[in-house]
């Protein structure tokens, strides 16, 4: 017999606002507990150092998280010049100190300047990437060092924030903004930038801003979240379809939404209501204003369910 899930099930997205010190996984947990959801997903970790925007995802919406990974983000960071720890941040024991040069402001973006657009990075060894199906943090954590391929990322902005005053003040200090593609590691880029300045680098504060189209300003810690009432908490849950508004979408009638129910292809007509006319490829489907799922829409007008969702849910 298999086990019953406990909790209700709620759909949406919720952003949190991640305190310092705490897993992402662990901030999940604690606000699942609110919300009383039986499935639950977080839409990429932030580490026990990193405060900041964490898109948490239940139900259904679970299904869409995948996709945003795959969203550009922004931080702000402060980084540490002069120290090399072996976890690229704050929380590592140091391996190595080196003295920090005098430094100006134009010496400083003559620097990040290199690092904006299209590098290579390598990733750290202290990362959740996979070396023969083991995380390299458990490697690393047994001494183990293994050689990683540099991977193509883009830094589409690369902002500092410590005027000349502030660099006078903490000539070991630089406040960053970093808006970059998936796959980029603030850890790398500080060391890298820090090498670059002659003096090696790790990250000290890392706060993430953005997710897409999310943003900080809209995010609730999981102190104000604990204060609302259950049917607040329930107003804080963003629609499913949010993160995926760039997509096209298809209106269906009900015969054509039961057959989609159904795992049926189906032929749209040139009347039948596009997002974007003469599209193809991956759409959104809805039955008057309930969100369907995603299908595939072929040149040749047929339509086949890609990623259905099933909104029922237990909220009162």
């Amino acid at each position: 017999m298999s086990k019953r899930k406990s909790g209700c099930n709620i759909h949406g997205i919720v952003l949190l606002d991640k305190r310092l010190g705490v897993s992402s996984n662990k901030a999940l947990q604690e606000v699942r507990r609110l919300f009383n959801a039986n499935k639950a997903g977080h839409t990429g970790s932030l580490d026990p150092l990193a405060t900041g925007l964490l898109p948490l995802c239940f139900g259904e919406a679970t299904k869409v998280s995948g996709m945003m990974l795959d969203d550009n983000k922004r931080y702000q960071t402060v980084v540490q010049l002069g120290i090399m720890t072996d976890t690229g941040d704050r929380e590592g024991t140091v391996i190595e100190t080196k003295p920090v040069p005098k430094l100006s402001v134009d010496d400083i973006l003559a620097c990040l300047e290199k690092f904006t657009g299209e590098i290579d990075q390598v990733p750290p060894m202290y990362s959740a990437l996979k070396h023969n199906g083991k995380k390299l943090y458990e490697l690393a954590r047994e001494g183990v060092t293994i050689e990683r391929k540099a991977r193509r990322i883009t830094i589409f902005e690369l902002k500092l924030l410590t005027d000349s005053h502030a660099l006078a003040q903490e000539p070991d200090q630089l406040t960053l903004e970093v808006y970059c593609s998936k796959g980029t590691y603030i850890r790398s880029l500080a060391e890298d930038i820090g090498h670059a300045l002659g003096c090696g680098g790790t990250v000290k504060e890392l706060r993430r801003l953005e997710a897409g189209q999310f943003n900080i300003e809209s995010a609730k810690t999981i102190e104000q979240l604990t204060a609302l009432s259950q049917q607040d908490l329930l107003q804080c849950l963003i629609n499913v379809d949010k993160p995926l508004e760039s997509l096209p979408f298809v209106q269906l009638s009900d015969e054509q939404a039961i057959s989609i129910k159904y795992g049926q292809s189906l032929s749209l007509l040139p009347s039948d209501e596009h997002g974007k006319g003469g599209c193809h490829g991956t759409v959104r489907m809805y039955n008057n204003a309930v969100f369907l799922g995603l299908g595939e829409l072929l040149m040749d007008g047929k339509l086949a369910p890609k990623k259905l969702f099933n909104m029922s849910n237990d909220l009162p």
